[in-house]
């Protein structure tokens, strides 16, 4: 593939597809439908190719198109999605499995009571290291919607897991008085 005299290599869409992959499964919380935003986006982008201005902003073009093939899929269907899980991988034992599991449980929990839009933002964000202009241009929304929805996004993840925290530490306080 060429852009403006300068080669987008296979590999270079193929390095994407990961990061389009889990901010899909976070959108939609399905693995099959997830699979298939990513297989649509990068469809899109190989056929319209030539709109891409500059090869450096092909993440954020790629999201974009994601972001809009997301929003006319929720458009047909009429329905909203929340985040799926998220696996975590590394060397660990059974404990610090379970430990893991549980905390990623909890904030998926967490994540999937935000609203769509909070939780677009927030994928993108902190989970994609996206600037908050680049998720301005990929959801098509002011920059000061973006800040301040990661901003109550995050506000709401905050008060969640803290309400949890709460609760385990009157758990644990209940059972040392047993």
């Amino acid at each position: 593939m060429a852009l403006f005299g300068k080669r987008i290599p296979k590999q270079e869409l193929a390095e994407m597809r990961p990061r389009l992959y889990r901010a899909a499964l976070s959108w939609t919380r399905d693995q099959q439908l997830a699979e298939d935003l990513v297989n649509e986006t990068l469809l899109k982008a190989l056929k319209n190719l030539r709109s891409l201005n500059e090869a450096a902003a092909l993440g954020v073009w790629l999201f974009r198109i994601m972001a809009n093939t997301h929003k006319d899929w929720l458009r047909a269907r009429r329905e909203f999605l929340d985040v799926d899980t998220v696996e975590l991988h590394g060397d660990s034992n059974p404990e610090s499995e379970y430990e893991r599991a549980a905390i990623v449980s909890r904030v998926q929990d967490a994540i999937g009571k935000l609203n769509d839009d909070h939780r677009k933002v927030l994928t993108l964000v902190d989970l994609n290291g996206f600037s908050y202009k680049e998720v301005s241009g990929i959801l098509d929304i002011p920059v000061g919607t973006v800040m301040s929805r990661v901003s109550r996004a995050r506000q709401q993840l905050k008060e969640q897991l803290g309400a949890h925290t709460q609760q385990v530490q009157d758990n644990v306080t209940y059972l040392n008085k047993v």
